[in-house]
This record gives structure tokens, C-alpha cells and sequence, in this order.
């Protein structure tokens, strides 16, 4: 791809992954808890599932993918019912930040297929990569060097904007030290992320 088509595509996509939306509201909610070290491979997780569709769109296999919609409802209700888990346990922290508490055995692999499951789920992700990105990309012309070249804007684009919203959520968390107001984070955080896996889950 040229240039002008590349700055296209970035401009586009990172409008696209910057605008406010469940995924968000889950990462600086997680972020406000329990430090921003911790919920790196949940970003990881929606990047990979970003590059899943990215990819199943240049291959030609988003009718493929229509046609399993089942599979991807399921994927999107598991995503979903682990951001409740991961609500539930924030609603129930006790009062010192979770950032002080060693992690769970796994803790790390299961925010990253979390974060999977979220996107591969996530109808806003869909409607991108199945109806946008063709208008912005000619998906017939891409040679392999043109999909390395969006491969990797893509990572870089969804990685730091995401990890950014992070970083910011753990400066505020780091200014609290009152055991009270930390709670109603800790119940805050919990309740919205709660709310990003009902938003998520009520989309077609």
C-alpha cells in the first residue's frame, strides 16, 4: 500500500479503536483496581482478536463467518460472563488494592482469552473489519507485504491506545489512599464492567 492508504487506515482505525465503548469502560475499570500491570494481557487479548478479524477479512472468509454466527454468540456470552467474574470480583475486594495481591495461578492466560472472546464477539469489531475496512482498504489487490504493513499498524494502532487508556486509569488509582474511597472504586470499576458485558451481550 501506498502511503496515503496506509495514513487512511490508521486514521480510520484509530478513530475506530479510541471511540468510547464496552471495551474501554472494562480495561480503565480493571485498570482503576488493580494497576495497570494487570491488565495488560486483557489488551493483548482484544489486539489478537482484532488481528483474527483483520485477517479472516483479507482471506475472504467473512461470509464464512456469517454463516457460523452461533459459534460467534457463544464465544461473545463467554467473553461476557468473564467480564461479570472479573465484576464480581472487583464488587468484593476487600479494601486494599488489588495490585497488592499476588495473582492468581493462570491469572494472566485467562484475561488474554477474555479479552479474545470480548472482540471475536463483539459485533462493533464485526461491523469494522466486514463492512468498513473494505472501504478503506481494496481487499482484492493486498499483496502479503500491503497485509504485514496493516498487521503491524494495526498492533501498534489497538496496543497503545488501549494500554494509554490504561496507563491514565492507573495515574488516578495511584492519587487514592483513603481505604474508603478505594472501595467505592473497587465497586464503581466493578459495577461498569459489569456493564460493558451487558452492553456487549444486548448487541446484535
Amino acid at each position: 500500500m501506498d502511503l496515503a492508504g496506509l495514513l487512511v487506515f490508521a486514521g480510520v482505525y484509530f478513530l475506530a479503536v479510541a471511540s468510547p465503548g464496552p471495551g474501554i469502560a472494562a480495561i480503565v475499570a480493571r485498570s482503576l483496581s488493580t494497576g495497570f500491570r494487570r491488565v495488560v494481557p486483557f489488551v493483548l487479548g482484544i489486539a489478537a482478536g482484532d488481528l483474527v478479524w483483520l485477517t479472516f477479512s483479507v482471506l475472504g472468509l467473512t461470509v464464512l463467518m456469517q454463516n457460523f454466527h452461533g459459534l460467534f454468540l457463544a464465544i461473545k456470552y463467554a467473553g461476557c460472563a468473564y467480564l461479570i467474574y472479573l465484576a464480581w470480583k472487583l464488587w468484593t475486594a476487600p479494601v486494599k488494592s488489588l495490585e497488592d495481591q499476588p495473582p492468581m495461578r493462570g491469572e494472566g492466560l485467562r484475561l488474554f482469552l477474555g479479552g479474545l472472546a470480548l472482540t471475536l464477539g463483539n459485533p462493533k469489531v464485526m461491523v469494522f473489519f466486514v463492512s468498513i475496512l473494505p472501504l478503506v482498504v481494496d481487499l482484492n489487490a493486498i499483496t502479503p507485504l500491503a497485509f504485514a504493513e496493516i498487521v503491524a499498524l494495526t498492533t501498534l494502532i489497538i496496543n497503545t491506545t488501549l494500554l494509554g487508556y490504561a496507563f491514565l486509569a492507573d495515574r488516578v488509582r495511584r492519587l487514592v489512599s483513603s481505604p474508603r474511597t478505594m472501595r467505592r472504586i473497587n465497586r464503581v470499576t466493578g459495577g461498569v464492567m459489569a456493564g460493558a458485558a451487558a452492553a456487549i451481550a444486548a448487541r446484535g
